[in-house]
Order: C-alpha cells, then sequence, then structure tokens
C-alpha cells in the first residue's frame, strides 16, 4: 500500500466522510503520519485528541442519560474511548489507507494494527480541535459515536460474561452458578484448561476450554449466558 500524497482524492474522500474540511490541511497531514514516515507526525495531536475525546463522550453521556450513577458513567466512557471501539471507528473511515507509513511499517502492514488506527483517529479529532477549537472537534466525534452507540447495548457494554450472567441469575432469585476445572492439559508454560460452568436450577451445563482458568471460565459463562435465551 503507497503512501497517500497530499491534497490527496484520498483525504478528500476522508475528509468527506468526517463531514470536515480543514482550514489548516496540514494539521490533517500530521495527522495521518506515522513516526516512522517523517519527524513530524501524530503523537501529540493524538495526546490532545485523547483529552478531547474523553471529555466529549464524559459530556454526551451525562446529557443523554441523567439517571445513571456516576459508577455506570464511568463503566461506559472508559469503554467508548478504549482502543477496540477507536479501531471500530476508524475502519469504518477507511482510516488505514490514508495513513503515511515508513516502509517497515508498510511491510508489516501497519495500516491495519489497531494501535496505529486508533491513534490515528484520536489524532484526527486532535487535529480538528487545533484547526477549529472544541466545538468544531465534538461535532465530528459526535457523528462518529452517536449512530455506534444506536446500535449497541449500554447495559452489557464492557461487562464480561462472567459478570452478564451473575447479574441475571441474581435478577431471578436464582443460584450463582459453580465453575470446575475438569481438565488442565499441556505443559507448564502453555497449560490448556478445560471448565464446567453449572447452573442446576436451569439445567444448564456448559464449558469453556482458555489458556488460563479465568479464560476458561469466560468461556464457560459465556455460553451459559447465550444459552439463556433458549431457555
Amino acid at each position: 500500500m503507497p503512501s497517500v500524497a497530499k491534497n490527496s482524492p484520498v483525504h478528500s474522500s476522508l475528509c468527506a466522510a468526517l463531514g470536515y474540511q480543514f482550514r489548516q490541511p496540514n494539521l490533517l497531514q500530521r495527522a495521518l503520519t506515522h513516526r516512522s514516515y517523517a519527524a513530524e507526525h501524530y503523537e501529540k495531536l493524538e495526546f490532545l485528541g485523547d483529552s478531547v475525546l474523553g471529555c466529549v463522550i464524559a459530556s454526551y453521556l451525562i446529557a443523554a442519560y441523567p439517571n445513571l450513577a456516576e459508577g455506570e458513567l464511568s463503566r461506559l466512557r472508559s469503554n467508548l474511548v478504549k482502543e477496540e471501539t477507536l479501531v471500530i471507528l476508524a475502519q469504518q473511515l477507511d482510516l488505514g489507507r490514508c495513513l503515511k507509513l515508513g516502509e517497515g511499517e508498510l511491510k508489516s502492514a501497519g495500516f491495519r494494527r489497531p494501535s496505529i488506527l486508533a491513534d490515528a483517529l484520536e489524532a484526527i479529532f486532535g487535529a480538528v480541535f487545533m484547526d477549529a477549537g472544541f466545538a468544531a472537534a465534538e461535532q465530528i466525534v459526535l457523528k462518529l459515536y452517536v449512530p455506534y452507540l444506536a446500535n449497541i447495548d449500554l447495559k452489557t457494554l464492557g461487562k464480561d460474561a462472567k459478570t452478564l450472567l451473575q447479574e441475571f441469575l441474581q435478577s431471578k432469585y436464582i443460584a450463582l452458578p459453580t465453575y470446575t476445572v475438569l481438565a488442565t492439559e499441556g505443559l507448564a508454560h502453555e497449560q490448556v484448561f478445560q471448565v464446567e460452568c453449572a447452573i442446576p436450577a436451569l439445567k444448564i451445563i456448559t464449558r469453556g476450554r482458555g489458556a488460563s482458568r479465568r479464560h476458561a471460565e469466560q468461556q464457560a459463562a459465556l455460553a451459559a449466558y447465550q444459552s439463556l435465551g433458549k431457555k
């Protein structure tokens, strides 16, 4: 994948997707430039964009969900600003093809690397802030996040399978599941655990495998939680 030239159609397409035209195009160029490509790269803009994003999301959540407690708001915010969410939004923008990367990063497919995509998107938020202020950056963030929020379940966002299963059972006054290690396979440094999750009251027994007992329990809990919809 070749690096993208200045004022290229690819950058114009990105601006169209963002719904924003930069007054200072050099800011967008810097936001899309990895340190492997040039000395002037996106890291400081990413640092700024991270703060802008956190503030915008916190403000939006308080306004949109006034009845949520601070702990719930914190859980939602931390999951909305984490790398995995940023990567989803970056992929929607096809951000990878816009990045300027050094030869080594190009050869190792850096344009697909989650950390680079997430950092570049935050750098864009920072670039918009530098270009036109907080209100403009807020508009860009919400343009990306509001449709995303409409398609996810905020009640389960960021909660692991064991927590979801426990909360469901407690809401129905059903005894919590028991987790039993059925087998441990492999050498000490590369063991695989097999764990059973049992909920006698619902006649549910599921199994999970993982490189740690915790991971295996999560897999078994996920299978149990998913089976609840079939009951």
